[in-house]
């Protein structure tokens, strides 16, 4: 077989250089040099001969990189070196063969050909020997090779590759930095409180440490794939990412953070996750990264970032710095958030303990009071100074301040709950009874922190209970004078009968007295004689009469004594209340009467009631302090939402940074739809929302959400649904109930946790007697009960007296507003039904919510209601009536921007004018509290009165039901509750105006 021209050429070039038994000797004499700007090696000047075979001969690694294209010859040492890129170095151009360092090559080239020298020290590069980027570090010498000229004919660079030192070296060094990182972290952090603070402090402590372009923190939507950053820290030049990124502009790798993986890039160029990216990332600083995903509960929530704008191999001390710094920053955040908290939480019991009309008080481990409310100090009259500490005793009353010290000593050492009664001085000096009841406090560790109580003024009470037991003695004393008068001596009858201040008297049963004691003539006036010598009836009041005889009557069927009270005419022609015990004797004719002048008694009555009125308006206001700081500090928070992002949405406006504003319209939404929910909440514990009520089906209703309770209690509680067969309708408004149902299934799920068990729903048909009517407080009649029955732990007789009370809640801070069960009250009642609970401790609740009959055609009200049109308005006129220029305002804009002409009314009277002129109006879109003497509804029935198919759209935001018809409204006439959503505006304005 004929030798092709270049296995000659390399066959005359063999045997004739390079000398060596080498690898790299026998591979360059192989070699076809003939397709390389250096040509076949019998051309090679001397020059070139005479470098390589000295390159040949070293154990150093030498490459030499000759001509102006740096074609690379070299030796076995460098082969090692190069890697895989091995053998195909040989020969290659250097700028080709090594291209993730062509600009530093070039570099070397242009020094060398021009007759310089370079050194270098531990130079670090980025090579890809292996197929993946690599960390080097190696020692460089260049100096140039003559030619037969003698002028530089190439490169000669010896490389020394110092890699496993230099790492050995910033392993060291990299622990002291990431010492020093930590002490700074440490210190940085230590009087830091707000969350954003904190992860910027950290966010610079990394970049420093780290040596990058930037460093910051975001919070992650994994199923939107966005990053939102409220601050990074930044290097001299770099700008700052705050807002939200869309990881996909940038690359794949998305999909390893939302697997939690750790991402460490050292060039977005050559990773196959960024490439896509690259250009982008570079152009945000971002030529290497890594991304560290946060977990929580098993979720990723957050990502900490640390961006450089070259490419960088990070080292593994790179990745655990950054993630000791991560864990540190998550505990202080967690801290602060916890601290900000426990703030918010001080706050809102300051707020509802100032403005409740009970005292309270708060106490550290020691016993030492560290807090009483507003009321405490306006009951007491004592100042801060006076009654902090141990000073409560101060306003205790002496007799009883050894005894109330002593409870509260022995329940602190025990720390368990207390309640001691007590008298307490007022501002004015007089000393009320008082109770005081406390329960110990503990944190989250099981920690005792101290008590917190409430002392109410039960003086009242008190009277009352002081009166009930001096009426059970009366009692007891005249049923003792009973006996003696029926059964002792003639001595003790004759001695009671003389000294008793009581009127005793004997009697029959046909109306007359044959014995009267002194006391009838000391009360009444009238004489002995008077008395024996005319009927007792001609004294009694006359309409006291029949209960005389009534009662009479019984006794001598029964054989019974009975008590009754009536009036009896006094000789000065005045009534006076007097109060019987009678007892028949033996003969069937006669009977004993012992009668006592209530007339003090009855002023007491009097006092008593009056009394016990001011406590029940005291316990309304207590009520009402609940709710009032509840709302207030629940609203507060909400406004705060709202009024905050707006004030940054203004702001980043009018800097015209567009980017992110979403978040803070999204935010201002939210918080307002809250309290819209809020409203509503309260609205139907004080039964004043707008109901639509419907027929409904309530089996139906509970089918339809039979899977969603079952996701909502979980797998430990296990439903089971007893429909009635043969359900009667109720009209009842369908979303109202729905929420309460899973208000109440959410409820049992929690009474039952955290082992779970049974929860049953069950409806019945119900016939309320007069007497079930009346333990259920409602008409008698026919109602449709709904039963939700659980396995739980069960309610006190207290809880349950107190469960539908606004804001009273016994589930921990933060986990219950106390408004479900009282919305739920709120709306049943409205509705015209009643809640009922049944609970014993220990096995379980029902609630039975009892709903009025329909007995109408349930059938014929469920049709769905024709599909309307999607497009706007095409030149209707609607005619807006509202009284609040920016609910007015807004309605108009968002009526004309959806193609309707609009008529604008401040009240009910120019609103009417407009409806009596002769202007087309389509619609009538009203406020239903309007000023002016007319509401809205009040409006709209008079303009039908000349426009009867006036269609009308009815808008409120307190729910005047009433005004509108309780629910049932005239045909054309529709209501929407206020704050609705402007789009629900236009489609329930489009509905109306496209309806037939």
């Amino acid at each position: 077989m004929k030798p092709t021209d270049g296995q000659t050429r390399a066959t005359a070039d063999s045997a004739a250089f390079p000398q060596g038994s080498g690898e790299m000797a026998a591979l360059i004499r192989s070699f076809d040099w003939s397709g390389t700007p250096l040509g076949p090696i019998a051309q090679w000047p001397q020059s070139l001969k005479t470098a390589t075979g000295l390159l040949i001969a070293s154990p150093v690694p030498i490459v030499m990189l000759w001509g102006p294209d740096g074609v690379m010859i070299y030796n076995d040492a460098y082969s090692v070196f190069a890697g895989k890129r091995h053998p195909e170095l040989l020969g290659s151009k250097v700028l080709e063969g090594w291209p993730e360092v062509a600009e530093f090559n070039a570099n070397v080239m242009r020094v060398g050909l021009a007759g310089g020298t370079l050194a270098y020290k531990d130079q670090e590069l980025i090579l890809h020997r292996s197929g993946r980027p690599e960390q080097v570090w190696m020692d460089l010498d260049y100096w140039p090779v003559p030619g037969d000229d003698g002028q530089p004919a190439g490169v000669i660079a010896t490389v020394v590759e110092t890699t496993d030192r230099v790492r050995a070296d910033r392993r060291l060094s990299g622990e002291r930095v990431r010492q020093k990182a930590l002490i700074q972290l440490g210190d940085a952090l230590r009087d830091l409180t707000d969350a954003q603070e904190i992860a910027y402090a950290s966010s610079r402590v990394l970049a420093e440490a780290l040596g990058v372009s930037r460093a910051g923190y975001g919070v992650i939507d994994t199923e939107a794939e966005t990053i939102t950053i409220e601050r990074d820290y930044n290097a001299p030049g770099v700008h700052s990412l705050a807002g939200t990124l869309q990881f996909r502009d940038y690359g794949s790798y998305i999909e390893d953070i939302k697997r939690g993986v750790t991402v460490s890039i050292s060039d977005v160029d050559v990773d196959h996750r960024t490439q896509a990216g690259a250009e982008a990332l570079k152009a945000i600083s971002a030529a290497s990264l890594i991304n560290m995903p946060l977990m929580e509960q098993g979720r990723v929530v957050a990502l900490v970032f640390a961006n450089h704008a070259q490419p960088r191999a990070w080292s593994q001390s790179d990745i655990v710095l950054m993630r000791e710094i991560a864990e540190r920053v998550r505990d202080a955040t967690e801290r602060a958030v916890a601290a900000a908290a426990l703030r918010e939480s001080e706050a809102r019991f300051r707020n509802m303990a100032d403005n409740t009309p009970m005292m309270m008080w708060v106490t550290d481990p020691s016993g030492y009071c560290t807090y009483l409310n507003r009321t405490w100090y306006d009951f007491t009259g004592q100042t801060e100074g006076e009654a902090e500490g141990f000073g409560w005793l101060d306003a205790t009353h002496p007799e009883d301040k050894a005894r109330a010290e002593a409870i509260f000593t022995t329940a602190n050492a025990a720390r368990e709950p207390f309640r001691v009664e007590y008298r307490l001085r007022r501002a004015d000096g007089v000393y009320r009874w008082a109770i005081d009841a406390a329960s110990p406090r503990f944190n989250e560790a099981g920690e005792y922190l101290g008590y917190v109580g409430s002392v109410v003024d039960i003086d009242e009470r008190r009277e009352m209970e002081d009166a009930l037991r001096a009426h059970r003695q009366e009692l007891e004393r005249l049923n003792a004078q009973l006996e003696v008068l029926l059964a002792g001596s003639k001595a003790e009858r004759d001695r009671l009968w003389t000294l008793s201040e009581d009127m005793l008297a004997r009697a029959n049963y046909g109306g007359g007295m044959t014995a009267v004691n002194p006391a009838w003539t000391k009360v009444l006036g009238w004489s002995e004689q008077e008395l024996l010598s005319n009927p007792y009836a001609d004294i009694i009041h006359p309409d006291n009469v029949p209960t005389v005889v009534a009662a009479l009557e019984e006794m001598g069927r029964t054989g019974q004594p009975t008590r009754f009270e009536n009036r009896i005419l006094t000789k000065d022609d005045e009534w006076k209340p007097i109060g019987w015990t009678v007892s028949p004797e033996e003969d069937g004719t006669h009977f004993i009467a012992i009668g006592r002048d209530l007339t003090e008694d009855k002023a007491r009555e009097k006092e008593l009631a009056a009394t016990h009125e001011a406590l029940r308006q005291s316990q309304k206001m207590e009520a009402v302090g609940h709710l009032t700081g509840g709302i207030a500090h629940d609203f507060n928070n909400l406004l705060a939402g709202i009024s905050g992002s707006l004030e940054l949405l203004e702001k980043r406006v009018g800097e015209g940074r567009l980017s992110g504003v979403d978040r803070y319209i999204g935010a201002a939404q939210g918080a307002a739809r809250r309290a819209a929910s809020l409203t509503q909440r309260l609205l139907a514990f004080s039964r004043r929302q707008t109901l639509d009520p419907k027929p409904t089906d309530v089996n139906r209703l509970i089918g339809g959400m039979e899977d969603l309770i079952r996701r909502s209690v979980g797998p430990n509680v296990e439903v089971e649904v007893v429909g009635a067969g043969g359900l009667w309708a109720t009209q009842i408004d369908q979303s109202q109930l729905e929420n309460a149902l899973l208000n109440l299934c959410i409820n049992s799920r929690d009474a039952m946790a955290p082992d779970g068990g049974r929860l049953t729903i069950e409806t019945a048909n119900k016939w309320l007697d007069e007497r079930g009517a009346r333990d259920r407080d409602l008409p008698t009649g026919q109602y449709v009960s709904l039963c939700v029955t659980d396995t739980g732990t069960g309610m006190s007789p207290d809880v349950q007296a107190q469960a539908f009370d606004p804001f009273f809640t016994t589930k921990p801070l933060g986990q219950g507003t106390g408004l479900g069960l009282s919305m739920i009250h709120g709306f049943v009642r409205q509705s015209g039904g009643q809640v009922r609970i049944y609970s014993e401790v220990g096995k379980g609740t029902t609630m039975c919510l009892y709903l009025p009959r329909f007995t109408g055609d349930l059938d014929a009200v469920d049709l769905p209601a024709e599909a309307v049109g999607e497009d706007g308005g095409q030149g209707e006129v609607v005619l807006v009536i509202d009284d609040e220029p920016t609910v007015r305002m807004l309605v108009v804009e968002v009526l004309e921007d959806a193609g309707y002409t609009v008529i604008e009314a401040v009240d009910g009277p120019s609103g009417l004018t407009v409806l009596r002129s002769d202007a087309r109006i389509d619609l009538l879109v009203t406020d239903v509290g309007l000023p002016g003497g007319m509401n809205g509804r009040q409006v709209a029935d008079a303009a039908r009165a000349d426009r009867p198919d006036l269609k009308v759209l009815f808008m409120t935001g307190y729910a005047e039901n009433a005004a509108v018809g309780n629910g049932l409204l005239e045909p054309g006439m529709q209501v929407l509750t206020k704050p609705f959503v402007m789009a629900a505006l236009g489609a329930k304005v489009r509905e109306m105006i496209e309806a037939p």
